[in-house]
This record gives C-alpha cells, sequence and structure tokens, in this order.
C-alpha cells in the first residue's frame, strides 16, 4: 500500500486528504481496518482497476457520515427531546436545542458541514471511478450506493443550512481557473435535490436486494429516496440568494414538481411495502414488539431488528465506534457501565402524552437512572432510581441493553438511519397529499404503526388536516431519539405551532391546570436493583400513582430516623397491597413527588428511607434540569427557569423564518465564512 499522504481543501468545504485508509468491515463489524489503497492524483486509478478494490473504497465511505452533532446537538429541540447538558446554560448544545443562534461557535454547528464535504469529495471520487469502469452488475450496484451517498450528505447539508455549494466532481477534476473550484457559492436547494433525486431514480432497482443493513439496498435505498423527495417538495426557509433579503417558510414555487416529487415519494414507499421483505418487529418473548425491535437493536442481533432497521450505519469496536451511543441514554454512575451522564432529556409533556397502553412509552421514555445505594465500591449496589418529571430520560439506547463494550465512551451501538415504520408513515403522508384526504392505503399503513404499538382502538381521521396532524403525533410517538424529528416538523411546517404548542403544555403542566389539572404529583416507585449485566431486559420500575388523600398522607410522612423506617415500609405495604401489587419478603417503595425537584428535601428523604445512603441527592443527568423542579408552586409561585423565562426557558430563540435554518459558522479559521468569501450568511445574522 502506497502511503502518500496528499491534503487538498477547497475554501469554505474541507476535504479529507487523498490517502484514504480504513474502511470499516460493513459486513458485521470486523474490528480490523482494511489494508485500502490509497487514492490521489497518480494512482486513484489503481483503486477502480478492480471491482474489489472498488467495494472496499465505497464501504469506506460510509465511515464518519454521520456527524456527531447530528444526534448530538440537532437531534434535541424537537418538542420531545431536551439537552440535559452539564454546567450551565450557555453552552452550544442548550443553545442549539433552544434555538438560540449566532454565527460564532458555540452557537451554531462546525462539524456537519466540513464533515459531509469531505463525505461528498469521497463519494465522488467513486463515482468517478466507477464511471469508467466496465459495466456489470456488481459495478453497477457500487455506482448507486455511493451515489445514495451522496444524496444522503445532501439532504444532511440542506436540512441544516438551507442553499449550501454544490460540487459534483472531484476536486483533482475541477477546472482550478474556474473561481467556482475554491471558492464555490451556494447553489439553490431546488438544483441540488432535482439533481440527488434524479441520480436515485435512475439507480435505485441497481441497489442489491441482499446482505446486510449495514449497507444499502434496495429497500432503504427507496426508502431513503421516499425521504428526500418528501423534503423536496415540503416546506423549508428560502430566501432570495441574489438581494439576501429575509426569508419565510414556504414550498418550493413550482407546485407541479412539488406534486412530482410527493409522486416519486409515493412510488417509492410503494415499492419498499409492495417489496414483501420488510415488516414491523412484533410482540415476542415476553416484549412488545416495539421493545423487541430496540432491545434486539441495542443488543446486535440483527436477524430480529432488520426487518424494520432497513439501514443503520456501523459502529463496532476501538476504530470505528462512534459517540452515538453516550448522549442519549439513561445515565450510569460506576459499576460495570461506567459513569456516563444523560445529556439528553424528555421533556414530561410528551412523556404524558401517550395513550393508555402504548407500547413505546416506556420505551423511548426512562424514568430512572442507575445510581449505586451508598459509595460505589465494587461490592455495592447499583438501583433503577426514580426520577421526577424534569428528568424523564431517553431509553432506546439504554446501557443494560447493550453488549459488552470498549469503554464507557465506546457503546458499540450502531446507527440508526431508517425504519420500516418510517415508509410506513411516509406513504400514509404521501397517500394523503396525493388524494386530498386519506386513501384506504394511507389509513392501513397508519394503522399498521398504531397497532403494533398497542393503540389500535386508537381511529384515524378520515379529513385531510386532521389526517396530516394525526401523522405528525404518530411521527413524535414512534421516532423520539431518532434525530429526525426536529427537520420532519421543519418541512411539515409544523415547528412554530409544535414549539408554541409545546410552550403552553409545559405551562399547563407546571401549573396544573388544562389537560393537566389531575396529574398525578406523588407516585410510589418499586426499590429495584440493577443487574449490572449486559443484556439484561429491565423495561421500566414499577410505580404506583397515588391519588386518594388518606393514602397521600401516609405516603408523604416520610420517617427521618432510621429506627422508624420498618414501619413505614410496612404502611407503604398495605397500600400496594391494596393497589393489587404482591409485597414479597424484603420488597420496599418510596414515594417521589414528581413536580419537585430529583434534590427536594422530600425526595432526598424518600430516597434516604429506602436505604439510600451515598449519593441519595445526585443522578447522573445533566445537573441543569435534575437539580429543578416541574411545578410553579414547588417553585415558589413561578415558572422553573428551564420552562420560562431568565433566557433559559423552553426555545427562548426561536424566532419564526429564521432559526429553522443554522448560520455558517465564522468564529475562526477553519469556519466555512472564514475560508470562503463567496459564502453568503443566512439572513438575519
Amino acid at each position: 500500500m502506497k502511503n502518500i499522504i496528499k491534503s487538498t481543501f477547497i475554501k469554505g468545504l474541507v476535504v479529507i486528504p487523498s490517502f484514504f485508509i480504513a474502511s470499516l468491515s460493513i459486513n458485521s463489524c470486523s474490528n480490523d481496518f482494511l489494508n485500502q489503497p490509497s487514492t490521489n492524483t497518480s494512482d486513484t486509478e489503481s483503486v477502480f482497476q478492480s471491482l474489489d478494490t472498488a467495494d472496499i473504497y465505497v464501504q469506506g465511505c460510509y465511515r464518519g457520515i454521520v456527524p456527531t452533532e447530528m444526534y448530538y446537538q440537532l437531534g434535541a429541540g424537537d418538542t420531545v427531546v431536551h439537552s440535559a447538558e452539564d454546567g450551565t446554560t450557555n453552552n452550544s448544545k442548550y443553545n442549539i436545542c433552544n434555538y438560540f443562534y449566532d454565527a460564532k461557535t458555540p452557537y451554531t454547528l462546525t462539524g456537519v458541514y466540513s464533515v459531509m464535504y469531505a463525505s461528498i469529495e469521497r463519494t465522488n471520487i467513486a463515482i468517478s471511478g466507477l464511471s469508467k469502469m466496465p459495466v456489470s452488475a456488481k459495478r453497477n450496484a457500487l455506482l448507486a450506493e455511493v451515489k445514495a451517498l451522496r444524496a444522503f450528505c445532501y439532504y444532511n447539508l440542506i436540512r441544516v443550512y438551507g442553499d449550501v455549494p454544490a460540487v459534483w466532481i472531484p476536486l483533482v477534476e475541477a477546472d482550478p481557473n474556474d473561481p467556482n473550484t475554491l471558492y464555490p457559492k451556494r447553489t439553490s436547494r431546488d438544483i441540488i435535490y432535482d439533481r440527488i433525486i434524479a441520480d436515485m431514480q435512475e439507480s435505485v432497482n441497481d441497489l442489491p436486494t441482499t446482505g446486510t443493513n449495514e449497507r444499502l439496498k434496495k429497500a432503504s435505498g427507496n426508502a431513503l429516496l421516499a425521504r428526500i423527495a418528501l423534503y423536496a417538495a415540503g416546506y423549508s426557509l428560502r430566501w432570495d440568494l441574489n438581494t439576501g433579503a429575509a426569508g419565510t417558510m414556504s414550498r418550493r414555487p413550482d407546485n407541479t414538481r412539488v406534486q412530482q416529487l410527493y409522486q416519486i415519494a409515493d412510488a417509492a414507499a410503494a415499492a419498499v411495502i409492495n417489496g414483501g421483505t420488510n415488516s414491523l418487529v412484533q410482540a415476542q418473548s415476553g416484549k412488545s414488539g416495539f421493545e423487541a425491535l430496540w432491545f434486539n437493536f441495542c443488543q446486535r442481533k440483527y436477524g430480529v431488528s432488520d426487518p424494520e432497521m432497513l439501514w443503520h450505519i456501523a459502529e463496532y469496536g476501538p476504530n470505528t465506534n462512534s459517540s452515538f451511543g453516550v448522549y442519549a441514554m439513561e445515565g450510569s454512575r460506576g459499576g460495570t457501565y461506567g459513569s456516563r451522564k444523560a445529556l439528553q432529556f424528555i421533556l414530561p409533556s410528551y412523556y404524558l402524552s401517550f395513550n393508555s397502553g402504548d407500547t413505546r412509552r416506556d420505551v423511548s421514555c426512562t424514568s430512572y437512572s442507575i445510581y449505586f445505594l451508598n459509595a460505589g465500591a465494587a461490592t455495592d449496589t447499583w438501583v433503577n432510581v426514580g426520577t421526577t418529571y424534569s428528568c424523564i430520560l431517553p431509553g432506546k439506547f439504554r446501557m443494560g441493553w447493550g453488549v459488552a463494550p470498549q469503554a464507557a465512551d465506546a457503546r458499540n451501538l450502531n446507527i440508526p438511519i431508517i425504519r420500516y415504520a418510517d415508509v410506513l408513515l411516509m406513504y400514509a403522508e404521501t397517500q394523503n397529499y396525493l388524494n386530498g384526504g386519506p386513501t384506504g392505503a394511507a389509513t392501513a399503513a397508519l394503522m399498521q404503526v398504531r397497532n403494533r404499538a398497542g393503540i389500535g382502538s386508537l381511529a384515524a381521521p378520515s379529513g385531510q388536516q386532521a389526517f396530516e396532524s394525526a401523522i405528525v403525533q404518530e411521527r413524535k410517538w414512534e421516532f423520539a431519539g431518532e434525530f429526525n424529528l426536529r427537520t420532519d416538523l421543519i418541512r411539515m411546517n409544523r415547528i412554530a405551532s409544535e414549539i408554541e404548542a409545546t410552550k403552553q403544555a409545559m405551562k399547563n403542566l407546571s401549573n396544573k391546570t388544562g389537560a393537566y389539572a389531575n396529574t398525578v404529583a406523588l407516585r410510589l416507585y418499586k426499590f429495584e436493583k440493577n443487574a449490572q449485566v449486559y443484556g439484561d431486559p429491565f423495561l421500566a420500575l414499577k410505580y404506583i400513582d397515588i391519588t386518594s388523600p388518606a393514602e397521600i398522607a401516609t405516603v408523604q410522612n416520610v420517617p427521618t430516623a432510621a429506627a422508624n423506617y420498618a414501619a413505614y415500609q410496612t404502611a407503604l405495604a398495605s397500600i400496594v397491597t391494596a393497589h393489587g401489587q404482591t409485597v414479597a419478603a424484603g420488597d420496599k417503595w418510596y414515594p417521589t413527588k414528581m413536580f419537585e425537584a430529583y434534590t427536594s428535601t422530600f425526595n432526598g428523604n424518600a430516597r434516604k428511607a429506602v436505604g439510600f445512603t451515598g449519593g441519595f441527592n445526585a443522578i447522573q443527568v445533566g445537573a441543569i434540569i435534575y437539580t429543578k423542579p416541574t411545578g410553579s408552586a414547588e417553585n415558589g409561585g413561578t415558572y422553573p427557569n428551564w420552562i420560562e423565562g431568565g433566557g433559559e426557558g423552553l426555545f427562548y430563540g426561536f424566532v419564526p423564518n429564521k432559526t429553522e435554518l443554522l448560520p455558517f459558522a465564522s468564529a475562526s479559521a477553519g469556519h466555512p465564512l472564514v475560508d470562503n468569501p463567496n459564502l453568503t450568511q443566512l439572513p438575519g445574522y
């Protein structure tokens, strides 16, 4: 292998070194790097003289194709998941979650831009090289695969930044005398969308139908085509590239093309549905279908999850692991799982939105974090400790469901990209739009998702707008924590209304008014140990809602002297039995005032009464949230700052027709606006 390192840069874009080593073994994740030929101006051709080496290069194009910021920062702010970054609220994650941006770091994104253009350069090299190879089924499949990967990169760029530079050939093939080579301007997103959609339409049927779902196949290629076409047809913040005048949320102006794009999405989704090879994971081994999907996905048992998980990015081993698995989880302090703080939390308005019997709630949301009982010694006991409304945590990627990692920051969790449930809901959406209301096929697609979730009794609406609203809500229930909801709400022109509705819902919840007038304020959690074993199928803490005045009086009488703890547990056991729960020898329960902070005096004393000593008032979640109450009464009669006020309240930076997109970074060398004088800033910055 030639060890030649030759770095190339387009101003305002960051492009990979032409010595591109190391493709991960996509086919279930070898720990080894592959010995890939270098690709520079002198020997790029050598890579594409053989289908075997070309295949290795294409596999390498998957490396890093999902930047950390896509889930760490843009995975929040969607009215479901919110930032729980530790320290203060003056950090990039919290600000971006709340739509407070400017062009200077840390108030905008920097990694998405550079990583996506590095990936685009790789795919451009592959497309150029493969296009020169003899036509064959294998060559055509590789070409289709890398065109889809390039489309995925542009889709990510556009949904974050709007109009962006379009680069379609490798840098070594570009005209050095063309000013656009080194200083590319923004290109209309419509031009880019039309190009990548045409590429995929022409080639998607060349993708293989079998093989690992860690690479694109025909079904996942069609699913991706449907998603991109819906974004191209949907709403986005648009402004005049020539004048730089302020923009508005709108569709592209050509309604005929909008209709065509919906038809393209409809046909692509139908191709997946009618292909007969994909389905929703159903209940098995005592687990609901939704639980079985995510438990087996985290366990890397892809034989179970792959019929639904159409495409996921390989992340396994010390050389390929991303930080994906360390952000969206329930948090753990020490022990087998190591110490990792949950950096995202679930808004309680979302947690409380689920219909009774919806099996998705306790999978997507956890009301516990993992903490030691005493001082955290190796011989200590770890507990799934119950939380309050202000710190409900993400649950799809929980630690105990995973496999043993190399380190606490290397969780071996693949990154999910697109699921069959998404295809069903996209198809329901396209059918509803194209026919002026839901067709039988649209309703059937929506009901497949609802039936699997256990809410098939919830009837689908019949009117076009009502059906679209049902899809918006269904997407929220189904896709929490999968880092697409934020931009889905934007493309459906629902972000402003959903933000306002969520802000009002959280105020109502804080005041215990309106729909939340009877929200339970006192919960009795069962004391449950954490097995500290990877593959632990634990789903949710048992709890009892305490609402009767007599029971409330008993439960609230938490003793502060250890001599009275046993009698208190006897009184609680009577309540537990009255609620139909069996109390075995050694069982313990403890109350939590759900509207108070986790660290309140009452909640701390309640945990002491059940055996907590060391760290009884700490939890592995960002301190800016778990130390705060949810209720206004519990906060001295005013809303907690994280809900309203003080420059910290929910979505405090959101400005319609401005913050739906992020500005280019301009703070220091290496950021787009510094390197490229031909790039224009997003209006308003």
